[in-house]
């Protein structure tokens, strides 16, 4: 028997096996390969990791913004800051509300806590700007309906690193009750964040301790909507001139300071502060804490020359207009063709034909039917189609030749005139009628009808009920005419075939509606004016002073003051019209149609009335539970 040698073979790949391999994922990559590759992700993640604790380095590096928010009606956001504080052994007064700044020297870092108090929008307002958020349970009592709500819209907002903590565990006896208890709060903290990985008890000091070490050495995870802009946490607000208005529509100039976070801080594009508004940047100052260093008389007229002005505005800032200007769009308004005058509009609209209109009623009045001979006028209005002319007794009659006079025919009971005296010369006596007496019918007064109306609404089941029962009607009120309440919708065969005239639309748009920003494609342009903020701009880390103007006067009388200031992209103060998916958790009521909404959309809170549009579309005027809506 011949003799093969197989060390001949041994570790070599089949020509056709290396050529089927095409893609660098599907090719065998060799040792030196992978320690380049590990290598490589090993630098870039340092690299990131570097660049998000940069801001926090240095003596003069930016604090750790902690908020702490409590989520239950027996416990205290300013305690659970005291605690924390006397782990360290570390004083300082601890306001109710407000933030308070304490230096951590044995972990070389500076945190500033913001206490919190237990209100939904004051949560939402630290959380947006807090690097870590960390949540007080109760060891005796439950979260209640008001601290899901701030945990869930919390959540829902976007949120950093996050921590939970427990006050008063030492009450609960016996201890041996206790771990059942943190077991309990974990598992129901960790169903809206499973990041959390342990409750921290605020009555054990080492717990305590360690919860500091973790605030002051983790790395923040952040939020992406707040990355992709500039922002700073609020330190000091001044008014320059005090009361004094310094332009005519009673608005002045505010400086506003505090440490750039996020991107670059810009000063051509505008900047949100709290719910004040919008307003544009006149300059950009730098502000560096006070510390003991000398400072020589050559420092000092430096900087008085140059007023250590870091960015001021160009040809290119953004202006305050939200709509576009009305003369670009005033040809367009006025140029509406006549045939879709609103008083030309008749019927319903259905794929190019109006349907009941009102030339069709008049033509199907005036066109003489096919009936029997002696039909009377109101026998005829029972005949909905002409009759067969096969008979002889079949004449043609015209609905307008009949004799409004009356007293050329006798009364006849099928006109419903008998018994009138019409020409004076009528029977008064005879024989009895071979047709029944008709019952006369009053029509109840206005008011006693809309006290039935009242009556019956009350003795319906609920309104949102009735939708849900019957999501393809609507009620309109007595007096309101069904014609022109819906003269502006319209009907199609189909939504992806039919032909959608909107020049049709324009006498019945918003005065504004043309003046909106209209975006062709969204994702390119987000993507433009994304990457046009990563580069220049005053850098992150860096305590500046921002001056703006236009502000008005009377915030300077409120006595609640916003946290933070966030930097919006370019047209993004411009108005546009905006589609909101909303889903309704299982625990809420149905909501109608236009009910007013307090909408958090990043930075910025708006006041919305929204028009429901549900998938498949149907005219309900309500949102239930587990139904999406745009």
């Amino acid at each position: 028997m011949g003799r093969v040698n197989l060390t001949a073979y041994a570790g070599k790949v089949n020509l056709l096996e290396r050529a089927a391999r095409r893609t660098p994922h599907q090719q065998a990559m060799s040792k030196l390969d992978r320690r380049n590759r590990a290598k490589q992700m090993r630098l870039n993640k340092d690299h990131e990791h570097a660049k998000a604790a940069s801001v926090f380095a240095g003596r003069d590096g930016a604090p750790r913004i902690v908020a702490v928010i409590p989520l239950c009606p027996n416990v205290s956001a300013a305690a659970a800051v005291r605690s924390l504080n006397a782990s360290l052994d570390l004083d300082g007064e601890v306001p109710e509300a407000g933030w308070t700044h304490t230096a951590v020297d044995r972990f070389k870092q500076k945190v500033q806590y913001l206490v919190v108090p237990r209100d939904l929008l004051a949560s939402l307002d630290a959380c947006r700007i807090a690097d870590f958020v960390v949540f007080i349970l109760s060891a005796q009592d439950e979260v209640d309906a008001e601290g899901a709500l701030i945990l869930k819209s919390a959540e829902s907002q976007g949120i950093s690193n996050t921590f939970a903590v427990v006050q008063d565990l030492e009450r609960v006896e016996p201890a041996k009750q206790r771990p059942s208890v943190v077991a309990s709060l974990k598992s129901y903290i960790t169903h809206f964040l499973p990041l959390i990985e342990r409750i921290y008890s605020l009555d054990s000091r080492q717990e305590a301790s360690n919860l500091v070490r973790s605030l002051c050495t983790t790395t923040t995870k952040g939020v992406r909507w707040r990355d992709q802009r500039s922002y700073m946490f609020i330190e000091d607000i001044s008014w320059p001139n005090g009361k004094c208005a310094a332009n005519a529509d009673e608005t002045g100039h505010v400086i506003l300071t505090g440490v750039v976070r996020g991107l670059g801080l810009k000063a051509d594009r505008l900047v949100q502060v709290g719910d004040w508004g919008d307003f544009q940047v006149d300059r950009i100052v730098a502000a560096p804490r006070e510390t003991n260093k000398r400072v020589t008389e050559a420092d000092m007229a430096i900087d008085s020359d140059a007023g250590n002005v870091l960015e001021l505005p160009t040809e290119d800032q953004d202006d305050l207009a939200e709509l576009a200007p009305e003369e670009t769009i005033m040809d367009d308004v006025t140029n509406y063709a006549m045939s879709i005058a609103p008083s030309e509009r008749k019927g319903v609209l259905l794929d190019d034909h109006h349907y009941f209109s009102d030339e069709e009623q008049e033509y199907e009045k005036t066109r003489p039917k096919r009936l029997p001979r002696g039909t009377s006028e109101y026998q005829a209005a029972w005949y909905l189609e002409d009759l067969s002319d096969d008979g002889s007794d079949l004449e043609d009659f015209d609905m307008d030749d009949v004799d409004e006079a009356g007293d050329s025919k006798p009364a006849h009971p099928a006109d419903g005139i008998e018994g009138m005296d019409i020409g004076g010369e009528a029977m008064t006596e005879g024989a009895p009628s071979e047709y029944p007496q008709s019952e006369m019918f009053m029509d109840p007064s206005p008011e006693d009808e809309a006290e039935q109306i009242e009556a019956y609404r009350k003795s319906r089941k609920n309104e949102h009920e009735d939708d849900l029962e019957f999501p393809d009607e609507i009620e309109l009120h007595p007096n309101t005419s069904a014609r022109e309440r819906l003269i502006k919708y319209r009907g199609l065969k189909s939504l992806k075939t039919s032909t959608w005239e909107t020049e049709e639309d324009r006498p019945y748009e918003p005065e504004e509606w043309q003046r909106l920003l209209e975006i062709s494609d969204y994702k390119r342009t987000a993507t433009k004016f994304m990457r046009e903020a990563w580069a220049g701009g005053v850098v992150p880390g860096t305590r500046v002073s921002v001056h703006l103007r236009g502000v008005p006067l009377k915030f300077q009388e409120m006595q609640s003051r916003p946290l933070a200031m966030f930097s919006l992209l370019r047209h993004e103060h411009k108005r546009t019209a905006c589609n909101y998916s909303i889903l309704l958790g299982s625990d809420e009521e149905p909501m109608r149609s236009k009910t007013e909404l307090i909408v958090q959309c990043g930075p910025r809170r708006m006041v919305i009335n929204p028009v429901r549009a549900p998938f498949p579309p149907h005219p309900q005027q309500f949102l239930h539970i587990r139904q999406a809506t745009d």
